[in-house]
């Protein structure tokens, strides 16, 4: 009776001992799942995203952002929000609450807050929320991004319009004017009329004279106001002189495009006409254009056209944006 007793209780410990055993088996067993559903911190992530965004990826591990040496720089889940939901779920477009810059339905404030998250100390975002980008709901990934296509040799991740023409390109660079003009469509049909600045050719960008991330200035110049822009390069128009021209010391878009014209040096108008807009009655006479006039004929009812006497006004005034010379050659701009 003893032994049969003793048989018993051996096989009821045994019993207790392989659930005891299994128990411990199964949450050695979700401990591991839920292990290897956490991901890795740090660039570690990158290798998980790997796996269903290789693209992606190896497009942001080519610019400064991703570059192995910046160990500072962002991973995924900086921009992109925590991303373990998304994984646990096998992924899919907006799932697990993971942050796409391409979705329309977030806000533009939303995505910029991310980049101004590590930016916002850069000096020259500190006019953000007073420019007019930020004010339209323009968001940094509409000029940026960090999944470029590699090789343009574009510094700053610029957005490149998709497709591209561009009849003056002259180097392998993605120039800055194309991100620009891709929503600017009327200035890029300026920057290709005939008299133009070295935009599209890449000797100068937008941002020499504007700054895209806000300013307090009209159209986000540099400068507190047009003519001191455009004379930061232009030094010899800025004087001081004897006898100025008021519009010149006014406004340089009052006789010139910035952008472009069809006149030579850019000039919104050909001349006389962009003189005679003020000049209209001093000095020279400066009747309208008519048909009923010319050099030394008047017809039945018509009078002489005086709008062809002296009509070449920077053959005498050549000194119009200003004269140190004295008297009435100076006060004329003849010298």
């Amino acid at each position: 009776m003893q032994s049969s007793s003793h048989g018993r209780s051996s096989r009821k410990r045994y019993l207790l001992l392989s659930i005891a055993a299994l128990i411990l088996s199964a949450a050695g067993v979700i401990s591991l799942r839920i292990a290897e559903a956490q991901l890795p911190a740090g660039r570690d992530v990158v290798e998980v995203c790997k796996g269903c965004h290789a693209d992606y990826v190896q497009s942001y591990l080519a610019h400064r952002h991703g570059q192995a040496g910046n160990v500072r720089g962002p991973d995924c889940q900086t921009c992109h929000g925590n991303a373990e939901a998304h994984v646990k779920a096998g992924g899919g477009r907006g799932v697990g609450g993971v942050l796409g810059f391409s979705n329309k339905t977030i806000s533009a404030d939303r995505k910029a807050g991310v980049c101004l998250s590590c930016h916002e100390g850069n000096r020259h975002l500190a006019f953000w929320d007073a420019g007019k980008h930020r004010k339209n709901d323009v968001s940094c990934n509409n000029c940026h991004t960090l999944h470029g296509t590699p090789g343009k040799g574009s510094t700053i991740a610029l957005v490149a319009p998709d497709p591209l023409v561009a009849p003056y390109e002259t180097t392998v660079r993605q120039l800055q004017y194309e991100t620009c003009t891709s929503c600017h469509r009327q200035i890029r049909s300026q920057l290709l009329r005939p008299s133009h600045h070295p935009i599209v050719e890449g000797r100068i960008t937008c941002t020499d004279c504007h700054n895209p991330h806000g300013a307090l200035s009209h159209a986000m110049v540099k400068s507190e106001s047009v003519v001191q822009l455009c004379t930061s390069c232009h030094a010899e128009k800025r004087g001081p002189f004897i006898w100025g021209h008021p519009p010149v010391e006014e406004n340089c878009l009052t006789c010139h495009n910035s952008h472009g014209s069809n006149h030579a040096r850019l000039l919104a108008e050909k001349a006389p006409n962009v003189c005679q807009d003020c000049h209209d009655a001093a000095k020279h006479p400066g009747t309208v254009y008519g048909g009923g006039g010319g050099w030394n004929t008047i017809p039945p009812g018509g009078t002489p056209n005086t709008r062809l006497i002296a009509r070449g006004c920077v053959n005498c005034h050549f000194h119009i944006h200003g004269s140190n010379a004295p008297a009435n050659r100076g006060k004329y701009f003849l010298r």
